[in-house]
């Protein structure tokens, strides 16, 4: 995970954190009072439950971390819990250790296969060197709760992954082969160069090597539209597709988009062995997408990516081939 993406999630937990942790601190005193009464504890549970709209289900756990009630859902007690051994599951490992409240990092759960936090509330005295009476538990499904979660906002910078092993090592016993598109990559380029400058393409990719292209356009940018060589080799398709003009809020300016088309034709024949598979440009985060020979991925900023020459990719083509991105 990338640091920023990593601050992100961590933003979020920090906001569950103070939210949950309250609530079931509120909660253990009163457990506390009842200990270790079953019908006592569940009842208490159950009136807690509509207080924790997000929680999926509570329960109490005695000190060896064994279930001693039923789990609490809005469906009712699901008695088949009750006796449950949890100490070996991983959102235990810090209450066990002595944390007061614990909120463990996401996992897939074990019965609805989905993304899940547990919150850990230790009852008992205060103080941590003590030995707990027992603890408290709620199991949180992540699509339920009410968090306000901007959406993630990618940095924009030079993004470099590896391939499969397998084709790097392989990469100087092959090499290019002229494919359809090869064959008339100036008048390609030039069309979808049209397209995007006059008929909302906002992202395209060409695979050079398949010779395909896959499209998404502003009137429908759910679905893509894929366009095989006979298509792309025909001007008339530009009757197919309303007219748009290029959005104002484009990163990449209308100007500079047949220049980065054309260095795509430059990468793609610029070695036998090395050599450009499939390219791709979104005006809007400004971002190039390039897969080469050696299997290698690149994701930059548009204008980073015309600064760099011919000999710059060579040199990272080889490399690629010796397992450096």
């Amino acid at each position: 995970m990338s640091d920023a993406l990593k601050t992100a999630v961590a933003r979020q937990r920090i906001l569950l954190q103070g939210q949950l942790a309250s609530a079931l601190e509120r909660l253990a005193a009163p457990c506390r009072a009842v200990w270790p009464d079953r019908r006592a504890l569940e009842s208490l549970l159950v009136a807690a439950l509509p207080s924790l709209p997000s929680c999926k289900y509570l329960y109490v756990l005695d000190a060896e971390a064994r279930q001693i009630t039923s789990n609490v859902s809005a469906q009712g007690l699901l008695p088949e819990h009750f006796g449950r051994d949890r100490s070996a599951r991983p959102y235990l490992a810090d209450a066990l250790g002595g944390a007061r409240f614990a909120l463990s990092p996401a996992y897939i759960s074990r019965n609805a296969r989905r993304p899940s936090l547990t919150a850990v509330q230790r009852i008992g005295d205060d103080d941590a060197a003590a030995r707990p009476l027992g603890f408290l538990g709620a199991d949180f499904d992540l699509r339920d709760l009410p968090l306000t979660r901007p959406l993630y906002e990618q940095p924009e910078q030079w993004l470099q992954l590896k391939g499969d092993p397998a084709i790097r090592g392989g990469l100087f016993q092959q090499q290019r082969v002229e494919s359809l598109m090869d064959r008339r990559i100036d008048e390609i380029l030039d069309l979808l160069a049209e397209l995007i400058a006059a008929h909302g393409v906002f992202h395209g990719k060409l695979h050079f090597s398949s010779s395909r292209a896959t499209l998404w356009f502003l009137d429908d940018p759910y679905r893509y539209r894929i366009l095989d060589y006979e298509d792309l080799a025909d001007p008339g398709i530009c009757l197919a597709y309303a007219q748009r003009p290029y959005p104002g809020d484009a990163a990449v300016p209308l100007e500079r988009v047949p220049d980065v088309l054309e260095t795509f034709r430059a990468l793609r024949f610029m070695d036998e062995n090395i050599y450009l598979r499939s390219g791709s440009l979104n005006i809007f985060n400004g971002i190039v997408g390039l897969n080469f020979s050696c299997d290698g991925s690149h994701y930059m900023p548009w204008a980073e990516f015309l600064d760099k020459n011919l000999g710059f990719w060579l040199g990272v083509g080889e490399a690629c081939a010796v397992g450096v991105p």
